[in-house]
């Protein structure tokens, strides 16, 4: 699988989604795309084809769970990591059933957050995996 360096930040709080961005950024990625909710991240997913999606589980509309999973139906290459504040096991453990390839709680110091991307992205595209320019 060839990483694009296109990535999708969904979340429906504005200040998560240029928190997230700013790491992204900081990590040398510049193509970064936002949705403020699953049913618009489904869209946005659909006409952008991201390499890589972060998304939150509590969500309006459409929840992170089963926006992952409408994701997957429609394409089931698609690498999302779940970002969020809750703890809770069944919910963890239903994302990565789902399919999810990691889960980075919200509240994670910015630099453990930017270090299970690194690695996350490294395990999902290969080690030579370095970010494109838009």
């Amino acid at each position: 699988m060839t990483f694009t360096g296109t990535i999708l930040v969904v979340d429906d709080e504005p200040h998560i989604r240029k928190f997230v961005s700013l790491i992204l950024k900081q990590l040398g990625h510049r193509s970064i795309l936002e949705a403020g909710n699953g049913e618009e991240a489904l869209v946005i997913y659909e006409r952008e084809k991201p390499a890589l999606v972060l998304m939150d589980v509590n969500m309006p509309i459409l929840d992170g769970i089963q926006t992952l999973e409408r994701l997957k139906q429609f394409d089931p290459e698609a690498v999302v990591i779940m970002l969020t504040s809750l703890v809770n096991r069944e919910t963890i453990e239903r994302a990565l059933h789902l399919g999810a390839v990691n889960y980075i709680r919200k509240d994670t110091p910015k630099e453990e957050i930017g270090e299970a991307l690194r690695e996350t992205i490294a395990d999902c595209f290969g080690e030579e995996t370095k970010p494109t320019s838009p």
